[in-house]
C-alpha cells in the first residue's frame, strides 16, 4: 500500500441511468482498481451486471453463503458482537471476472486438509475522494476475528461498521486525509454519503476499505468475490495451490504469510502473532521467538481457543489468573493487563520465562517451560514445535 497514483476518470453510467464499479484489472499476483490506493491482491472485478450470476452463467436466487463455522459472532440489535477469537488469515482469493464465487467451491475450499475457518465477503472498487480504493462488505461480529489482534479489540471501529458508517486503512486515511465523524460520498452504483467511522490495520494487501454487508449491497458490489481461508498448521502454499485449484483460471489466490505481508501495524505495533512472538522475545536475552510461538500453538492455537480451559486458565497464553497477577504485562501500554489481549499476554508469558531461567537455555530452558506447564510431555512438545519454527522461519 502507500502507492500513489493519478486519479481515474469518472465511471460511465449504465443504460438505467445507475452509476457503475469500475473494472478491476488484474495485475500478476495483485488485484488493483484502475488508480487504487493499494498495490495488493484484487482480482478483476466487473459489476456492469445488476444481475448476480453463478459460474454456471444462471442468475442467483440469492447472494452464496460460506457454509457455517466456529467463527461466528451474532450481534443483537444492531450491536457489535464481543471479540472472542483470532482467526489468522492465511490465504486470500479473489474471484477475476465480475463473478462470484459458488457455495459449492466454497464448502470444498473448507473440506481441504487442515483448513479450519473460511469466510467469503463481498467486493469491489468504489471511488472516495477522486480515487479508486478497493472494498469488502463484511459483517463486523465475525470478520473482525479475522483482522490484526490491534484492529480486532478496537470495538468502536467494528460498532462503526455495525452502524453503516465506512472503516479504512490507516495509510487510506492519511493519504486521503480522512476525518472519523465527517461524511464523504462513496461513487458505486449509488452515491450515497457515508461517515467515516475510523482507521486501522486491515492486514489485507491491496484492501483498503470496509464497509458493512447492507452498504455494500447498496454500492453494489459483487457477492462472495473473495474468500479468506485459515489453515493452522498447514503450508500456506499448499493451500494457495489447493483453493487456486478449485477456482480455476481467473482467480488471484495469495499466501497471506508470505513475509512481504507481514507489515507492522498502527504505531509500529506487531501486526501479526508472529511478530508478537519476534518482539517479546527480545525482552528476554537468550530466549527464543519460536519458543513463544510454540507455547502459543499449544496453549490456543494463536488466539482461537482463548476461552477459559477446565483447569481456569485464560487468554490467548492460558495463564491462570493468580500466576497473572504476578507476571501480567501492559503491553500496549493501554493502563492495563489484561490477560485476554495478546498485546500484554503474550510479552507476560516472556516476563514468565525469563524469570524460570529460559534465557539461559538448555536444561534451565526446559526447566522453565516445565513450570508453564508442570508435564515433561508438555515440554518435549514445546521443543519440537519451537525447532519446526526455526527450521522454517529461518
Amino acid at each position: 500500500m502507500g502507492l500513489v497514483v493519478a486519479p481515474p476518470s469518472p465511471p460511465p453510467k449504465a443504460k438505467t441511468g445507475r452509476r457503475r464499479l469500475a473494472p478491476l484489472a488484474a495485475a500478476g499476483i495483485a488485484f488493483l482498481a484502475a488508480g487504487s490506493l493499494g498495490s495488493g491482491v484484487y482480482a478483476a472485478i466487473d459489476t456492469r451486471n445488476d444481475k448476480r450470476r453463478s459460474t454456471a452463467g444462471k442468475p442467483s436466487e440469492a447472494p452464496p453463503t460460506a457454509p457455517p463455522g466456529p467463527v461466528t459472532n451474532v450481534a443483537d440489535a444492531g450491536q457489535v458482537a464481543p471479540l472472542r477469537r483470532v482467526v489468522p488469515p492465511d490465504v486470500l482469493a479473489v474471484r477475476g471476472g465480475g463473478g462470484s464465487i459458488s457455495p459449492a467451491q466454497i464448502n470444498k475450499i473448507s473440506k481441504l486438509a487442515k483448513v479450519r475457518d473460511v469466510v467469503a465477503v463481498a467486493g469491489g472498487a468504489v471511488q472516495l475522494q477522486g480515487r479508486g480504493i478497493n472494498t469488502f462488505a463484511v459483517d463486523p461480529s465475525s470478520f473482525r476475528s479475522w483482522t490484526p489482534p490491534g484492529t480486532a479489540k478496537k470495538t468502536e471501529l467494528w460498532a462503526a461498521l455495525a452502524a453503516d458508517q465506512f472503516v479504512v486503512s490507516s495509510s487510506a486515511a492519511e493519504q486521503l486525509q480522512l476525518a472519523r465523524g465527517f461524511q464523504y460520498p462513496i461513487v458505486a452504483r449509488t452515491m450515497p454519503n457515508l461517515t467515516m467511522g475510523g482507521s486501522g490495520t486491515l492486514g489485507l494487501p491491496g484492501i483498503d476499505m470496509l464497509v458493512s454487508r447492507k452498504t455494500g449491497s447498496d454500492l453494489g458490489l459483487v457477492p462472495n468475490v473473495a474468500v479468506m481461508v485459515n489453515a493452522p498448521g498447514a503450508n500456506p502454499a499448499t493451500v494457495v495451490k489447493g483453493v487456486g485449484k478449485i477456482l480455476g483460471g481467473g482467480a488471484n489466490v495469495v499466501n497471506l504469510q508470505e513475509q512481504k505481508y507481514q507489515a507492522p501495524a498502527d504505531g509500529g505495533r506487531p501486526g501479526s502473532y508472529m511478530d508478537l512472538y519476534r518482539q517479546a522475545a527480545t525482552t528476554c536475552p537468550g530466549l527464543s521467538w519460536t519458543v513463544l510461538a510454540a507455547i502459543g500453538q499449544v496453549e490456543s492455537d494463536h488466539g482461537r481457543n482463548a476461552g477459559r480451559s477446565s483447569a481456569g486458565a485464560l487468554g490467548p497464553m492460558q495463564f491462570m489468573p493468580a500466576t497473572w497477577k504476578a507476571y501480567g504485562v501492559d503491553g500496549d501500554r493501554d493502563g492495563k493487563a489484561d490477560i485476554m489481549n495478546p498485546y500484554d499476554a503474550v510479552p507476560g508469558a516472556a516476563k514468565y520465562l525469563c524469570a524460570n531461567g529460559a534465557g539461559k537455555g538448555g536444561k534451565q530452558l526446559y526447566r522453565a517451560i516445565w513450570h508453564y506447564n508442570h508435564a515433561d510431555w508438555y515440554v518435549q512438545k514445546v521443543l519440537a514445535l519451537a525447532k519446526a519454527y526455526a527450521a522454517r522461519f529461518r
